[in-house]
C-alpha cells in the first residue's frame, strides 16, 4: 500500500487527515471501488484533458460516471479532448499508469470537480497505486478542491 510522494505531500500540507485503504489489485477507478467494497459514487476519478491551445486540465468525477467532454466544454468555452496516455504517464511519474490521485492542486493542475461529488460523507480516490484508496471526509475534500471550478458534467454509466 503507497501512495504518491506529491499526494502525501499535498495531503500533510494541507493538514487533511486520510486513511489509506487497501484492496485487491484493479485496473481502474470503478473495479477499485467495488474491490475495496465502496460505492463507486463515493469514489472521485481524475481524466486529464488537453485544449486546443494546449492547457491542460484535470476533470473530476464520480467513478460510476462518464465524462460528457462537450457538455464541459461548451460550459468552459474551450474545445476539450482526452490527453495522450504516454503524456499522462509523464505528468503523473509518481504514480502507477492510470492510476491518478484526482486533486489537481497536487499537481500544479487546473481543476474541473463534478457537483456531485460532494453530497457523499467522505470521498475516496486512487493513491497513486492499483492497490489502495485514500479516504478523507467531505469536509477535507471540499477544503481541498475549493479553489477549483464546480459544475455538472458527466453522466452515469453504471446503476
Amino acid at each position: 500500500m503507497t501512495i504518491s510522494t506529491r499526494l502525501n505531500d499535498y495531503l500533510q500540507d494541507n493538514e487533511v487527515n486520510y486513511e489509506l485503504v487497501s484492496h485487491p489489485h484493479s485496473f481502474n477507478s470503478l473495479s477499485s471501488a467495488i474491490a475495496a467494497q465502496v460505492s463507486p459514487s463515493q469514489l472521485a476519478k481524475a481524466v486529464i484533458l488537453e485544449d486546443h491551445e494546449g492547457r491542460k486540465m484535470m476533470a473530476v468525477l464520480p467513478a460510476n460516471h462518464k465524462i460528457s467532454l462537450g457538455a464541459l466544454g461548451d460550459k468552459l468555452n474551450r474545445d476539450l479532448h482526452l490527453m495522450k496516455e504516454q503524456a499522462v504517464y509523464q505528468m503523473f511519474n509518481d504514480c502507477e499508469n492510470g492510476a491518478i490521485p484526482p486533486l489537481g492542486g497536487a499537481y500544479n493542475l487546473e481543476a474541473v470537480y463534478d457537483d456531485l461529488l460532494v453530497d457523499a460523507k467522505e470521498v475516496y480516490f486512487e493513491a497513486g497505486d492499483h492497490s489502495s484508496l485514500v479516504r478523507i471526509s467531505r469536509k477535507d475534500f471540499v477544503k481541498l478542491i475549493k479553489d477549483a471550478k464546480h459544475l455538472r458534467f458527466s453522466h452515469q454509466n453504471i446503476h
